[in-house]
């Protein structure tokens, strides 16, 4: 890491300060439920689909939800799919009980095992969780010599486990990204297995990522991006073998740019609880019927997918439009005009309705544009 750019230590930095962020920031737990769910069926459909699993992400949440129907013929892609799910989900139940998930030859033989089992195998001489006593490769790569892959596996964790990954305090999420990635390319170069490989690679990369502190949404990014940039992981993965700064490089941007897109979704959430409790406070002290209705109708009105127009106001929710059910036009109108005057609904320039939500921005701190979005003078 001496030969590393400073652009690749600043994104380190900068995903370490973001798993940090998502970390601390408490979610409704309804949200942190779903957030969880999308991210584990990301990750999970990835890890399969880079192996040639065909289920797609929302398959994949359709089936964790337990609602996935699929013909006899593709069970097994269920099959694939639980597998990574059991294997995710005994590394968080472990780190959930304070146990540290060890980085170990039999751990890593225990991780091939939970992604084959139960699957049928193309290779008579593959055997789920056992390191192999034949050649493999994939496209023009060969892996490792069998006869060397237990003592590589061996060399590997000797030096997961030592003073190279003992970070400074402070970094140790950077040095966990770092083994992490390192630790995946190990694997897949070790090819030690006869199936499963790079499945049992992203599981190892998702345990040394949640044990060091990484919240379990954001441990699943690698695999997603590995997935959707699936060409490149290739390419990448055959750079490392001149160096191994092309592969941490490309892995790292993609962890970033997946905890962009994370804080983001959690930013949308805090916006919409955020103007819910504005709401609320608007009508703090303001009692009866009339006051109820006209917080209602500023509260679902926010839940529209789209401007709603005035003839239509009386139909954005059930509690609405049983409200309004013996009112006159007059009262909307009037109602209308209140709302307006309490900042909490606006008109649009097709004369249709919303909630004012851009409000709630306008509490955020006062800070300049950036340059290139400036208007020049």
């Amino acid at each position: 890491m001496t030969r590393a750019s400073p652009q690749l230590w600043i994104t380190l930095g900068e995903c370490q300060s973001k798993c940090e962020h998502l970390a601390g920031v408490p979610l409704a737990p309804q949200i942190d439920r779903y957030l969880h769910q999308v991210y584990l069926a990301k990750g999970v459909a990835a890890s399969a689909a880079i192996e040639g699993n065909t289920l797609s992400e929302n398959q994949v949440f359709e089936h964790l939800e337990g609602r996935l129907r699929v013909a006899p013929s593709q069970e097994y892609l269920k099959q694939e799919v639980d597998n990574i799910v059991f294997g995710c989900n005994m590394i968080l139940d472990e780190i959930k009980r304070g146990v540290d998930p060890p980085l170990s030859v039999e751990r890593i033989k225990e991780l091939n095992r939970i992604v084959l089992t139960g699957l049928d195998q193309k290779d008579p001489e593959t055997i789920p969780g056992t390191i192999r006593k034949h050649s493999v490769g994939v496209g023009n790569y060969r892996g490792a010599p069998w006869e060397d892959c237990g003592f590589l596996l061996e060399r590997l964790c000797e030096w997961l486990n030592g003073p190279t990954f003992r970070g400074q305090p402070g970094t140790e999420v950077m040095v966990a990204i770092l083994k992490a990635i390192l630790a995946h390319l190990y694997i897949a170069w070790v090819h030690p297995f006869g199936d499963g490989n790079g499945r049992t690679a992203r599981l190892m990369e998702v345990q040394i990522l949640l044990a060091s502190g990484v919240p379990s949404p954001a441990a699943q990014l690698l695999s997603n991006h590995y997935n959707t940039t699936r060409s490149e992981y290739y390419r990448r993965l055959d750079l490392a073998r001149e160096d191994v700064l092309h592969f941490i490089t490309y892995a790292t941007e993609g962890l970033r740019d997946g905890l962009r897109d994370q804080i983001e979704a959690i930013r949308v959430e805090q916006w919409e609880i955020a103007w819910v409790n504005h709401v609320h406070r608007a009508f703090d002290g303001l009692k009866g019927s009339p006051h109820d209705r006209r917080k209602h109708l500023a509260l679902d009105l926010s839940n529209a997918p789209e401007p709603v127009p005035f003839g239509k106001l009386r139909e954005v929710s059930t509690r609405v439009a049983v409200a309004y059910k013996d009112r006159t036009y007059r009262t909307l109108l009037r109602d209308v005009k209140v709302l307006i005057a309490m900042g909490l609904i606006t008109m649009t320039d097709d004369k249709r309705w919303k909630a004012n939500k851009e409000r709630i921005l306008s509490f955020l701190p006062i800070r300049a544009s950036r340059p290139a979005d400036r208007p020049k003078a």
